[in-house]
């Protein structure tokens, strides 16, 4: 009996990490829809390598935050590949200030996204994943990392964190899992930007490792909760920090 292609959909999936995501999963046999804001060449470009791997993917502009585009990004998914199995949510922006410096619209901007999105994109995939799929949040370890210049930040994913272990409740009767995944500081070029080589060396340090984690570190713990080995772990903040505490 052939077994059904399993289908993917990534958000934030044209950059750093969500990207390698893409490309991981890609890699597992998974059709991917690959959803992206503004990096629309970036995006092609990544659906263009996985093509020529001999993957199968497509890519969807979509505002993770608005609830329509959202839809027929799910639309797309089911009407190009028949359902929806994986949902990862890997769309995020950092704002770095002082709590006291902070301006507000970037707060806004920064839940917009990261809260919001979070919750509009899980509230959809809570509609349409199948029997047996996976809803995986991508969050961070900023928020029991305490740092400065990290607040808006940190507390949109300790929001992250909340929304998953409730929709882990309230999911687990149709046998879908729903876990968050927290890198440490990676290597990316949303992590990286505006940051001297002492800060770099700096949260590399703050890893018993010392060294900064990359892209592929979490994509692999993704591709494993998605995976029917990781049918048993369910509403977790899995940390992939190398140990930073």
């Amino acid at each position: 009996m052939t077994v059904p292609q399993r289908v993917a959909i990534v958000t934030g999936g044209s950059q750093g990490i969500g990207r390698q995501i893409v490309k991981r999963l890609a890699a597992d046999g998974y059709a991917v829809v690959l959803n992206y804001a503004t990096s629309k060449v970036e995006a092609e470009q990544t659906v263009a390598e996985i093509a020529a791997a001999g993957g199968d993917a497509v890519a969807v502009q979509a505002d993770v935050a608005d609830e329509f585009a959202v839809a027929r990004l799910f639309d797309t998914a089911e009407q190009t590949y028949g359902g929806i199995d994986v949902v990862v949510n890997s769309a995020g922006i950092v704002v770095h200030a002082p709590i006291v410096e902070l301006d507000l619209a970037d707060l806004d901007r920064v839940h917009r996204t990261n809260v919001r999105g979070t919750f509009v994109v899980d509230q959809q995939a809570a509609r349409r994943v199948r029997p047996g799929g996976a809803i995986i949040n991508i969050s961070s370890t900023t928020p029991k990392l305490s740092l400065p210049t990290y607040s808006a930040y940190a507390a949109s994913k300790a929001a992250v964190d909340a929304i998953t272990l409730i929709l882990a409740r309230e999911l687990g009767e149709r046998d879908i899992t729903v876990n968050a995944v927290a890198p440490g500081a990676t290597a990316t070029a949303l992590f990286l930007d505006g940051k001297d080589e002492q800060a770099v060396a700096r949260m590399a340090a703050m890893s018993p490792m010392n060294r900064l984690g990359e892209p592929a570190d979490t994509a692999d713990v993704v591709a494993f909760l998605a995976s029917p080995a990781g049918r048993w772990i369910n509403g977790q903040v899995l940390y992939v920090n190398g140990g930073a505490a």
